[in-house]
């Protein structure tokens, strides 16, 4: 089999202009809306109840996986955030993690998961397979990943970031532990690949050639990335191989707006 390197010819397919995704906004104003929301009220954040409420208000909307569903019922959110911002976890926002980051919103999430689940081979597989997460943050998508999987990897570039991610995740129970490395994302982790998955957390300039070096015949990757003057958008990259060739099919979706992709360990 022959395998061309990327950067590839890639066919891009521009879906129409939607409302602008902000999985994480910016920090100030998380917080604003974290001192705003109304703590939840019956039921406490232990109980699958309250999270239930949370994956009703997201399957109301009609546009979610239900596997993604599913998986984002059984991981309790509250673990991943600070003790005092508890009451608000299960509130489709963004919250402070600290290290001037945020967690993503759990809409973001789903539909990120959501687009994976939708490739060829995640729904001839009917999971995610082996995945590479870029950017770990608090740990709550790599949990989530966890229960859609057989195997996750996860970079983290912030220490302090990677050590409470490690904390956080020893609190919870999933059917597989996510591998948490604090490394330089850009360069992905090809001792654990090639990998079926791979999702972003954070957006660069462009999609980085170690992604696609990763990403296995028949896998997708969806990552934020800039697309002209037109801010970021969400992209979907299909590596496909047809008679023996490997070429990679670029679509473009909603406009988002997550931290910058860089490189290097801190």
């Amino acid at each position: 089999m022959t395998v061309k390197r990327f950067p590839a010819s890639l066919k891009s397919a521009t879906a129409p202009q939607r409302e602008l995704l902000m999985p994480q906004r910016h920090l100030h104003q998380a917080t604003i809306d974290a001192a705003r929301l109304a703590r939840p009220s019956g039921a406490g954040l232990d109980s699958g109840a309250v999270r239930q409420r949370m994956v009703d208000r997201l399957r109301a909307e009609g546009k979610f996986n239900e596997q993604v569903l599913a998986a984002m019922a059984a991981v309790p959110r509250h673990e991943f955030v600070d003790s005092a911002l508890a009451a608000q976890a299960y509130e489709d926002t963004a919250l402070p993690i600290g290290h001037g980051q945020t967690i993503s919103k759990p809409s973001v999430v789903a539909h990120m998961l959501g687009l994976l689940l939708a490739g060829a081979g995640a729904r001839q597989r009917g999971s995610l397979g082996r995945v590479l997460e870029i950017g770990t943050g608090c740990g709550y998508q790599a949990a989530v990943i966890a229960m859609l999987a057989r195997q996750v990897t996860s970079i983290e570039r912030l220490q302090g970031l990677h050590d409470k991610a490690k904390l956080n995740l020893q609190r919870v129970v999933l059917p597989r532990s996510p591998r948490l490395i604090w490394g330089d994302g850009r360069i992905g982790h090809s001792a654990s690949g090639p990998f079926d998955s791979i999702i972003a957390a954070a957006g660069g300039e462009d999609i980085p050639p170690a992604w696609t070096e990763q990403l296995a015949p028949g896998g997708r990757l969806v990552a934020p990335t800039a697309a002209g003057g037109r801010g970021q958008v969400l992209v979907v990259l299909d590596h496909v191989v047809e008679g023996g060739v490997s070429r990679w099919v670029r679509s473009e979706h909603e406009a988002v707006l997550f931290v910058p992709l860089k490189s290097g360990v801190v």
